[in-house]
């Protein structure tokens, strides 16, 4: 190992969708920096999140392999790592020192999963007994136990300004301890290092000096689907979820948008921070760049909010490689189509530090591959459980309640306005993607056949409940509480009896 082996910046921000950058076509999103490296690399446009939601995705991020091989596609939050090697522990077994600022999204949370060192933001969960480091930070900072002061939801839409002094905000947080890890590296050795940004993930709580830039900016409109018209006919996971986006207005739905965007242009702008703190420490030549997300949000698109679907607003997830100043590897300014999924990025960041890829990852390197045939995709156990089946075309999406299929044309209709399931004209295509999909059941996904036909589970509708803790809302956090058996995020159940007012 020598000196001129690349150092990688891998950077994850969480809940950040394809779409939502200027260089790829938004209108209203203001992401500078990440515009910059994308016209210094390649942007690849078609990867998607094998399981959109938080920690499934993160498992498959860090370890390359596809849900089931590391088994979890529904959310289970007291899931050790499986017994693979990491993407640090791949790093370090080849000589790279490794260290992680931020989220991180594992069980238990001070589990380092092969980083050397990790300096941590587990976004207020001190029922499972560990006071994380930015929670530590604030205290030192005066401001013990009082980040949740704002009183908005990690899981809601609601929001407001961030309510103590900008540098103090998590985002500015992570990237300046990312910045004083990168000036602590060990000059001898080449590093990996990881940054995971917690937001745009709710509670939407950015600074107002980000609220400010889109004072002046018109945000775009949430796009909702012909097929939405019926909402009789909804699928059970879609009407669940489009019933708890109707807890708020059109008006706030667009207000929410707006405190999104500022908040990933608050990180974009962070990001340009990094990139000068590399510059500055000479090392921007030599430091490859990734820029990605663990799933994407629907915010308002179709009538929905959050992830757990496979709409592109959910699955597809942005994927910017920029390499070093001589890589031989990566272009410039290029837009790549091909198909990947999350489980790939491990195999090509290796790849393009000449470090073997561990037997038994399911990815595939991005570098010398023709892209997938198929991404398959797959999300939940129960009544809202969705699969996927996304080719170089068409993207079948499958509801196990009430056998519910959806096939979109993605070069004809990338916002997937028009459901083509049951059109004639496209039975073929449905059939051979549905034979694809049943290739890939297992775990019980089986009984969702007879006879090789798929035959789902019987209908129902959905009936919303109210919340009692409004969606895992998190509250004062001095005195430190304590240790406590609660979930980590509960998510809202349908009622089972029908209200007086029903």
């Amino acid at each position: 190992m020598t000196q001129t082996q690349p150092n990688v910046l891998m950077i994850c921000a969480d809940h950040w969708s394809a779409d939502h950058l200027g260089v790829a076509g938004h209108r209203a999103i203001q992401t500078p920096g990440l515009n910059e490296i994308a016209m210094c690399g390649v942007r690849y446009s078609n990867v998607y999140s094998e399981c959109p939601v938080c920690i499934p995705a993160r498992r498959t991020l860090m370890t390359g392999l596809a849900p089931r091989s590391h088994g979890d596609r529904v959310f289970n939050d007291s899931l050790p790592m499986p017994k693979a090697t990491t993407l640090a522990q791949a790093f370090r077994d080849a000589g790279y020192q490794a260290d992680a600022v931020g989220k991180l999204h594992v069980h238990p949370q001070r589990d380092r999963i092969g980083f050397d060192s990790v300096l941590l933001d587990d976004e207020g969960r001190p029922q499972w007994g560990t006071l994380d480091d930015y929670d530590i930070y604030l205290g030192d900072v005066g401001y013990a136990g009082r980040q949740f002061d704002h009183g908005m939801s990690n899981n809601q839409y609601h929001w407001r300004p961030w309510h103590l002094p900008e540098e103090t905000h998590a985002t500015n947080w992570a990237a300046r301890n990312m910045a004083r890890t990168i000036k602590r590296r060990d000059p001898t050795r080449p590093a990996f290092w990881y940054l995971g940004f917690r937001h745009p993930h709710p509670p939407l709580v950015p600074p107002q000096s980000y609220l400010d830039v889109y004072r002046d900016i018109e945000i775009d409109e949430p796009y909702v689907g012909e097929w939405m018209a019926d909402t009789d006919r909804l699928p059970f996971a879609v009407s669940a979820l489009r019933n708890r986006t109707n807890l708020y207005t059109d008006e706030q739905m667009m207000a929410a948008r707006r405190a999104f965007y500022a908040l990933c242009t608050q990180i974009d702008h962070q990001i340009r921070y990094l990139i000068g703190t590399l510059r500055l420490e000479g090392l921007l030549d030599n430091t490859i760049i990734c820029f990605t997300s663990d799933h994407g949000d629907m915010l308002g698109n179709h009538g929905m909010a959050a992830k757990r679907v496979f709409y592109e607003a959910s699955a597809n997830v942005p994927f910017i490689l920029m390499g070093t100043k001589e890589s031989p590897h990566l272009p410039q300014g290029v837009v790549d189509e091909r198909l990947f999924g999350l489980q790939d990025v491990m195999p090509t960041l290796l790849d393009l530090c000449g470090i073997p890829i561990p037997e038994g990852v399911d990815g595939v390197s991005m570098l010398n591959s023709k892209g997938r045939d198929f991404v398959y995709g797959e999300c939940g156990e129960d009544d809202h459980a969705s699969r996927m089946i996304r080719d170089d075309r068409y993207k079948l999406i499958y509801y196990p309640v009430g056998n519910h299929f959806q096939l979109f044309d993605m070069r004809e209709d990338p916002k997937e306005l028009r459901d083509l399931a049951s059109d004639p004209a496209h039975a073929e295509t449905v059939k051979r993607l549905a034979g694809t999909l049943k290739g890939e059941l297992y775990g019980g996904d089986e009984a969702w056949l007879r006879d090789g036909v798929f035959v789902g589970l019987p209908d129902k509708p959905y009936r919303w409940a109210p919340h009692r803790s409004l969606n895992s809302q998190r509250g004062d956090g001095w005195p430190v509480s304590p240790k406590v058996d609660i979930p980590q995020i509960e998510w809202t159940l349908e009622r089972q009896e029908p209200l007086a007012a029903d």
